[in-house]
């Protein structure tokens, strides 16, 4: 009696979309099994195309958490639509994310006509299940699905872990055959300065509230890696990093009576980059005002966007 085949190993790329604060990031970090994006409850948190790399042994999914589409009102926001138009157009699979506990609004609606004009199959994602009740959960699966002509629906909370495994079944199924795109060790392909400037910044998101998330950009200045005086065969990693605003009345925001805030932010800070680099991390924040920055072509080139 010969043995069944086994399975065909599928592998490709799956791009994460919905309105800002949708929960795109905290699904990616779910479907990962590690923190690979910064999570917030402010709208624009995800400023690039984050890259997380899921890998089970029947397949390989590439998640691309992308910054929320919205109507920009800046530069930086159409810069911004622009890396979600070009990622939904490179991908094999988009998942569209619609919470659960928020009525489906004129963002959603802007997010469905961007999708009518892409190829790839679309699974539209009802998240944060664990913030509604059942009857909220089942009209927004209705309304959700009328949005878009979708492969499936499905509801799931990344908080809770509720049909996280089900979604990857489900996205695996969906991707072409192939073998994996990176190898097994690696969940993500953000370079290690961009993670560190984005720990800085999701530190700062949760401490300061008003008009400065919108407003603030972290650069990495310098990185230097030596080994650890207290700590044999350790390594001390040295970060001096540039939290850009863009008015002068914002700097006091950040930095605090007495400088307390800045040192929570760098407290926050340092004990994300420690994790992810499995060293001690000496961190040094400075706060400087780059004028109108998210309208301004060369200063947005300089920050990254």
């Amino acid at each position: 009696m010969s043995t069944p085949e086994p399975a065909p190993h599928r592998s490709g790329f799956v791009a994460l979309v919905g309105r800002p604060n949708a929960g795109k990031t905290t699904l990616t970090n779910a479907l990962v099994g590690e923190k690979v994006g910064i999570v917030s409850n402010r709208p624009q948190t995800t400023r690039h195309a984050i890259r997380g790399v899921v890998h089970r042994p029947g397949g390989q999914i590439v998640l691309v958490d992308t910054p929320g589409l919205h109507k920009p009102k800046s530069l930086l926001g159409k810069r911004l639509n622009d890396v979600v138009r070009d990622t939904l157009s490179d991908v094999d699979v988009i998942v569209f994310c619609i919470p659960a506990d928020q009525p489906v609004g004129q963002g959603d609606r802007f997010i469905a006509r961007q999708l009518r004009e892409v190829r790839a199959p679309v699974v539209v994602v009802v998240t944060k299940t664990d913030a509604a009740g059942k009857k909220q959960v089942a009209e927004q699966l209705l309304a959700a699905s009328q949005l878009v002509e979708a492969t499936e629906v499905v509801p799931v909370s990344a908080l809770a872990g509720h049909q996280v495994e089900l979604l990857e079944d489900l996205l695996i199924g969906l991707l072409p055959e192939g073998p994996p795109l990176y190898p097994e060790e690696q969940t993500t392909d953000e370079d290690t300065e961009r993670q560190i400037a984005e720990l800085i910044r999701e530190a700062a998101l949760e401490k300061v509230r008003q008009e400065v998330p919108h407003s603030l950009a972290v650069t990495i200045e310098e990185l230097t890696r030596r080994p650890d005086p207290r700590r044999q065969g350790g390594e001390l990693v040295e970060v001096h990093a540039l939290l850009h605003v863009e008015r002068a009345s914002q700097k006091p925001m950040l930095l605090g009576k007495g400088g307390q805030i800045i040192k929570a932010i760098g407290t926050e800070a340092r004990e994300g980059m420690e994790t992810l680099l499995g060293a001690r991390v000496h961190l040094e924040l400075h706060v400087t005002v780059l004028g109108e920055w998210q309208d301004d072509p060369k200063k947005l080139n300089r920050l990254g966007y």
